[in-house]
């Protein structure tokens, strides 16, 4: 028997670990005493570190994967409790000679991955792990001296040109293990309450409906549209690609395929533009490997000197979308009704906390990180860097994000401020974008219940410039 721990990459199709497994199976001596068995740990140190909107995701993508084995005579086997006791066991089990995974690349997990190795080694069962959730794995990428980059464009280059190599096909009925697996726990049983935010439908059915729609139409427009939230101008596969409900090699080959399809230049151009936003995610994922502190720690040195501000109410209007600057709000209620919050927006509501507010950037990870359904550990630590200019290829800490243009220049006709902040529904865009220079009379017959902003702009960004500046001269 050879064992699959899926982890991060709840899909059947296009899937190295568990092509390989098959692989063994049809290469053993007697394939029909063997198989293939699927099984999935919820491990206790992850969870730790979870929340609702994505036990919400996993448990409805590990219903969708179960489903698809249950389809073909088999079962996704689940177990919970440390890895490293529960994979020993399940092999005891099942009698199995091997048991494969696909790698992640924090410090923790492969810390973890080290352990359940030792302990599989003890009970003379073999271990192998593969690539997969990224092209290129840390270290193949390099600058000229053999160091990681640490500047995307240089990056994109090397990814850009690399060769990439196809999906794999799903493995055939046969090479998996006649097993049954109990039912999922709840989302209860797993310490957490069912979200109030409307997660999107999880599952690998799902994530290529989102892809060939994207690709069908929306990726030829991506390069214009992707700033505008209210254009619904992205692909919203993060949290897919997040949990692995879909490959990278599958989604990089529609992309390919749509490229192929392309009626012009422009057209061609927006589909590498959407490329270069998976070699981003796989930028953040060297980085993390290279440097597993970023979560916790800023990137660049001289920023260990930043006073960031405490200030608990400053930081509560914040996560409640109630700062009085229309776009922000707009984003963060976003963020709690669905789980989700576009991209550039993302940025703005970064920028606003540390920039604005003056706020350590750890806070708005942790909070993107109790909120996100698509929260992945590389990405975000690396967006919200990126946002508070200390990280790797960071936006540069004078430049800063006037919220109010930004609201103006990506959302003017106030569609998506008006869809997620009702008490500005039916003002006019002039109004809403010049909320912060009206006067109190003209707020309270606007909208009354909305709030005026809680800080000047202006005032704010030249106490970041010298917050910033008084950092690098101490450091």
């Amino acid at each position: 028997m050879q064992i699959h721990w899926h982890r991060r990459d709840l899909r059947a199709a296009d899937n190295r670990a568990l092509a390989a497994a098959a692989d063994a199976v049809a290469e053993a001596p007697d394939p029909s005493a063997d198989g293939v068995v699927p099984v999935f740990v919820f491990d206790e140190a992850v969870l730790e570190h979870a929340s609702g909107p994505r036990v919400r995701y996993l448990l409805d993508a590990l219903a969708a994967l179960r489903a698809w084995y249950r389809e073909r005579g088999s079962d996704l086997v689940a177990a919970r409790g440390d890895p490293e006791t529960a994979l020993p066991e399940l092999a005891d089990s099942y009698d199995a000679e091997r048991v494969v995974w696909n790698e992640d690349y924090s410090k923790l997990a492969r810390e973890r991955d080290e352990r359940v190795r030792r302990a599989l080694d003890e009970r003379d069962v073999a271990a192998e792990s593969f690539h997969d959730a990224i092209f290129h794995e840390p270290g193949s990428i390099t600058t000229n001296d053999g160091e990681p980059y640490s500047v995307f464009s240089y990056f994109w280059k090397k990814w850009r040109d690399r060769e990439k190599p196809g999906a794999i096909d799903p493995p055939d009925a046969d090479a998996l293990a006649d097993v049954a697996g109990e039912d999922l726990p709840t989302i209860r049983a797993l310490g957490f309450e069912e979200p109030a935010a409307d997660v999107q439908r999880a599952g690998t059915e799902a994530a290529r409906e989102r892809l060939g729609a994207f690709c069908e139409d929306g990726i030829y427009r991506y390069a214009d549209d992707r700033d505008y939230p209210a254009r619904e101008g992205v692909s919203r596969l993060s949290a897919d690609l997040k949990f692995g409900t879909v490959g990278i090699r599958e989604v990089y080959e529609a992309t390919a395929d749509a490229a192929a399809r392309a009626t012009g230049d422009s057209e061609i151009e927006s589909v590498a533009e959407f490329q270069s936003q998976l070699a981003w995610r796989e930028f953040y994922a060297h980085v993390l490997y290279f440097n597993p502190d970023v979560v916790t720690a800023n990137f660049r040195e001289y920023e260990h000197a930043i006073e960031w501000r405490d200030d608990p109410e400053a930081l509560r209007a914040w996560k409640a979308g109630e700062t009085g600057y229309p776009i922000v709000d707009a984003g963060m209620r976003q963020l709690k009704a669905e789980a989700y919050m576009h991209n550039r927006v993302r940025m703005i509501v970064a920028s606003f906390l540390t920039k604005d507010l003056l706020i350590d950037w750890r806070e708005g990870y942790a909070h993107f990180r109790e909120h996100l359904a698509d929260h992945d550990t590389a990405n975000d630590s690396g967006g919200w860097q990126w946002a508070a200019s200390t990280g790797t290829d960071a936006q540069p800490y004078f430049r800063i994000f006037n919220p109010m243009t930004q609201g103006e220049r990506y959302d003017p006709d106030a569609e998506y401020i008006g869809t997620y902040v009702p008490e500005l529904r039916g003002a006019d865009p002039e109004q809403i974008h010049a909320w912060h220079e009206l006067s109190a009379e003209e707020r309270e017959r606007i909208a009354p219940e909305y709030p005026a902003p809680i800080v000047n702009h202006a005032e704010r960004r030249e106490a970041a410039l010298a917050m910033f500046e008084s950092a690098r001269g101490e450091s």
